[in-house]
């Protein structure tokens, strides 16, 4: 972003997103663990916008993971992520299962040495997540946390407004995510044994987000309430970052703004709820001028960013993705620790905190 083109009195002007397209990525063959949702719209997306296809799934139900295969043109169907391996002809992996089996799921690829990209929250904790990255490491192999929206062309678009001090000083970042969820405690999100609770599922974003903008949080005020199972129902966290501060929110019990807010001396940049869905992003300056911007085309096949990214990466021989390092990922699920261990969430299996 030159100064010419932002100079004061002339219409402001945002930089063009450098994120290449995803159509133009390098094909792999993806075995996805877990045919859920989330498990869907990764298989779908990666067809319909990129050059990478799913050939493999596992499940635990074997009727389930052939009728995904069916549906999917799939050429492989299992109830073990050790089978899908040994049959070999994957080239990556895509974990979506609940938070609280990632660490298990993921580490056997691992093992065998084919890249992991794992669906946020990483792990169930920060502990799970250094394991899985210190093998991912001395295996030499690829791994990845799927916190899709840092992959989108209007963060790239972002990332260049805060580098370039547009924003001036950054003051604060705000951000929400809250969903109205059942209450029924059998629910994946209310359940302990799956890692349930509004912050993993939900809040990940908004603390993400805040870490991208601020680097590691610190400093933690932590308020919130437990649903009768024992997991986080709603939580405010403020908290410090290098570069401002943060003012977050997550609730299973109500649907927020979902918006993302950085305000900074000199202006501010808004992205519209949903933040982490491609949406618009806007920046309005002190003077007056605002600009905003947005990716055409994108619609439901934003994830097709981050298949591509692992794509290209795991190609090209590296170990992370910059967008989302592995650093990245262990400083959100420190914070995520923090969080919990404020609210007296512990899951089982783990110590108590």
């Amino acid at each position: 972003m030159s100064s010419r083109e932002n100079t004061p009195g002339e219409p402001l002007v945002l930089p063009a997103p450098r994120t290449p397209e995803p159509a133009a990525a390098p094909g792999l063959r993806w075995g996805v663990v877990s045919p859920g949702h989330i498990g869907t719209q990764f298989t779908e997306t990666a067809h319909r916008a990129t050059a990478s296809r799913v050939v493999s799934v596992v499940s635990r139900s074997a009727e389930r993971a052939r009728a995904f295969a069916v549906e999917h043109g799939a050429d492989g169907a299992f109830t073990s992520v050790e089978e899908m391996l040994a049959a070999g002809g994957i080239d990556a992996v895509y974990v979506a299962s609940p938070h609280a089996q990632h660490a298990e799921l993921a580490r056997p690829v691992l093992e065998a040495g084919i890249p992991v990209v794992v669906e946020k929250a990483f792990t169930l904790n920060a502990g799970q997540a250094a394991g899985l990255l210190d093998l991912a490491r001395e295996r030499g192999v690829f791994a990845m946390e799927a916190m899709w929206a840092r992959f989108l062309p209007h963060y790239d678009v972002l990332n260049q407004v805060l580098e370039s001090g547009l924003l001036g000083e950054i003051i604060e970042v705000a951000a929400d995510h809250g969903q109205s969820m059942p209450t029924d405690p059998s629910h994946r999100m209310n359940d302990p044994e799956l890692g349930g609770g509004a912050l993993l599922d939900l809040g990940v974003y908004p603390v993400s987000f805040a870490q991208m903008v601020l680097g590691d949080l610190t400093d933690l005020a932590v308020r919130g309430d437990l649903t009768p199972t024992g997991v986080d129902a709603s939580v405010g966290i403020l908290a410090r970052g290098e570069r401002g501060r943060a003012r977050l929110g997550t609730t299973l019990r109500a649907r927020t703004p979902t918006e993302a807010v950085i305000s900074g001396t000199a202006g501010q940049a808004r992205l519209a709820g949903a933040f982490f869905a491609p949406t618009t992003l806007t920046v309005t300056l002190l003077d007056g001028r605002r600009a905003s911007f947005e990716a055409p085309g994108i619609g439901g096949d934003g994830m097709a960013y981050e298949i591509a990214e692992a794509a290209r990466r795991i190609t090209a021989g590296d170990l992370e993705s910059p967008l989302m390092s592995w650093a990245d990922t262990l400083s959100v699920m420190n914070t995520l620790d923090a969080v919990r261990a404020e609210l007296g969430v512990v899951y089982p299996g783990e110590a108590a905190r």
